[in-house]
């Protein structure tokens, strides 16, 4: 008797299953989000000073230099470097090194957006990279106040370049770059 009910139950279950128009399922998007930002300014032994994320950490770069220092973005992967260099004579080789180090990202990269960038109030100027496609560092900039000061930032992810992966990463890293830049003030 049990196996005649076990045998009209899943009768009955796979009529009226059956039927109905099948749809497919709508394609799902992975959805990324970040903290939203909160700067603090950074008052470091250096002759310049900005605003960071809160999400960052502060390091000393290893390399040993006076006041360059890297911004590391743990769960995201990435650090962006910062390098300083007190102009003495060599204006025209820095802003020379600095527009290398980005063309140097031309075999890989789709295009590259370069934006001038001018604070005439705080003396800084400079140019901001936005470099699209599988490039290594997805934005750079330089800034300079023409006379004393030099800084040039690069992010680096520490994955394999794959820019629809690291897109949602690359722009909010890249906003942070952009604050970096409009925050930055020269030191007398």
């Amino acid at each position: 008797m049990k196996i005649v009910r076990f045998f009209i139950v899943t009768s009955v279950c796979m009529l009226f299953s059956c039927g109905g128009e099948v749809l497919p399922k709508p394609e799902g998007m992975l959805r990324l989000s970040y903290p939203a930002p909160e700067y603090k300014e950074l008052v470091l032994p250096c002759p310049y000073s900005f605003e960071k994320n809160e999400f960052s950490e502060l390091r000393r770069a290893r390399r040993n230099k006076n006041c360059w220092y890297n911004l590391e973005y743990k769960k995201l992967r990435a650090t962006m470097y910062i390098s300083y260099y007190e102009i003495n004579n060599n204006l025209d080789s820095l802003l020379r090194d600095a527009q290398n180090l980005t063309q140097e990202h031309v075999i890989k990269a789709d295009g590259i957006v370069q934006t001038p960038y001018a604070n005439e109030e705080n003396k800084v100027y400079g140019v901001f990279y936005e470099v699209s496609g599988d490039a290594a560092s997805p934005s750079q900039f330089y800034a300079t106040d023409s006379i004393r000061h030099f800084i040039v930032g690069s992010m680096y992810f520490k994955v394999k370049p794959n820019y629809d992966s690291i897109l949602p990463a690359a722009n909010y890293l890249r906003n942070d770059m952009r604050y970096f830049m409009e925050t930055l003030r020269w030191k007398k």
